[in-house]
């Protein structure tokens, strides 16, 4: 089993992160991470860990929740709600299916050499924490816990650090595990934080669609899910605004809307740019395309959040004052109304967006 002491290697470290196919957020995070590692000289592999678990459960797991989230939230929110919510007395744990994948997961770190091994997907952190509690693996496992709602699926002792969005979150991690804990704020790319030189492309064809309307993003994520989003697109086109929804790989869902009174985008890839030229972000997830707002300087509302972690996510960036939820449509109209240009309250919540990024989450795991 290798070790942490590489004297040789003068300060290099290699990463082995691991993500989930779970939409697209873990993977962007992961990506982010190994990239900013690579730009410092480390060495930066990411693995998915449903593809280390046998028999095709992760598979499975993938189309179930995929499945799920998109027509039976109510299905997905029970689970949610005995699998990962916190509450008194025993709850089932993910270790039991965790560790089927431990033995793919020893034979890669001791295939790449691995220095730490960093979790960006719960079921990762259940068994890099499992196998670090039993002595079957020989280096540091940390997480980076990027979700705004802690569930309990994130939490394991045997992991050595966790990397937290928010201060709340810290201490939320800190009374269940007694591991150290730091807040260092998203990771998003460079370029959601430097002025985006897409966003007039963006204006102009904003302009040529619905002249003198605000451009409002309503954000389905990778995999489309969203609840009534032709609604919502007809209600903004009512109050005055340009819907412009965020369809993912949903190819159905991009036809339908583009029968509504909006603009209908499939994947994009100049998400920077698209960002920089809106109004605000309507979001019913919480997930990496509320936190790419935030770093643009894009106000975002939560409306109909998905159910589990979409609705605490979103409950939870409200508390911290990131974002206003609407839980209706004369709610969301009136959210957005307060967030006309130069307004208190839209300088005041771009303020806090950018002030949640406070340090660079590699700092804390190549000196481990």
């Amino acid at each position: 089993m290798p070790t942490t002491d590489h004297p040789a290697r003068d300060g290099r470290r290699r990463l082995l992160i691991l993500s989930a196919s779970m939409g697209a957020g873990h993977d962007t995070v992961a990506a982010e991470l190994a990239r900013r590692a690579a730009a410092r000289g480390h060495d930066a592999r990411v693995a998915d860990v449903l593809r280390l678990l046998p028999y095709g459960l992760g598979t499975g797991l993938c189309r179930g929740y995929r499945a799920s989230v998109r027509h039976l939230p109510w299905l997905y929110a029970g689970v949610y709600g005995a699998f990962l919510r916190g509450g008194p007395g025993r709850r089932p744990s993910g270790v039991p299916l965790a560790r089927l994948a431990g033995d793919r997961l020893t034979e890669l770190v001791e295939r790449l050499d691995a220095d730490v091994v960093v979790s960006v997907f719960h079921l990762a952190a259940q068994l890099t924490g499992h196998l670090r509690a039993r002595g079957g693996l020989g280096v540091p496992s940390a997480v980076f816990l990027l979700d705004f709602a802690v569930h309990r699926q994130w939490l394991h002792p045997g992991n050595d650090r966790y990397l937290c969005l928010t201060d709340a979150a810290a201490a939320e991690v800190r009374r269940h595990l007694a591991v150290p804990v730091v807040t260092t704020g998203p990771v998003v790319a460079p370029a959601f934080r430097a002025p985006a030189p897409g966003a007039a492309r963006w204006r102009e064809r904003f302009a040529r669609r619905a002249p003198g309307r605000p451009p409002v993003l309503l954000s389905a994520g990778a995999w489309g899910a969203a609840s009534r989003p032709a609604a919502t697109a007809r209600l903004l086109a009512a109050g005055g605004y340009l819907p412009v929804v965020l369809c993912g790989r949903d190819e159905r869902l991009l036809a339908r809307l583009s029968r509504e009174p909006a603009l209908a985008l499939g994947w994009v890839d100049d998400m920077p740019g698209l960002l920089a030229a809106c109004h605000a972000l309507v979001d019913n997830a919480a997930g990496q395309t509320a936190v790419q707002a935030l770093a643009t300087g894009l106000p975002v509302i939560g409306h109909r959040p998905l159910p589990g972690h979409g609705a605490e996510g979103v409950r939870r960036m409200a508390d911290l004052g990131l974002s206003e939820p609407a839980p209706d449509g004369p709610a969301l109209l009136a959210a957005l109304t307060r967030l006309h240009d130069n307004s208190p309250t839209r300088t005041t919540r771009v303020t806090r967006g950018h002030a949640l990024f406070q340090a660079d989450a590699l700092d804390f795991l190549t000196d481990l």
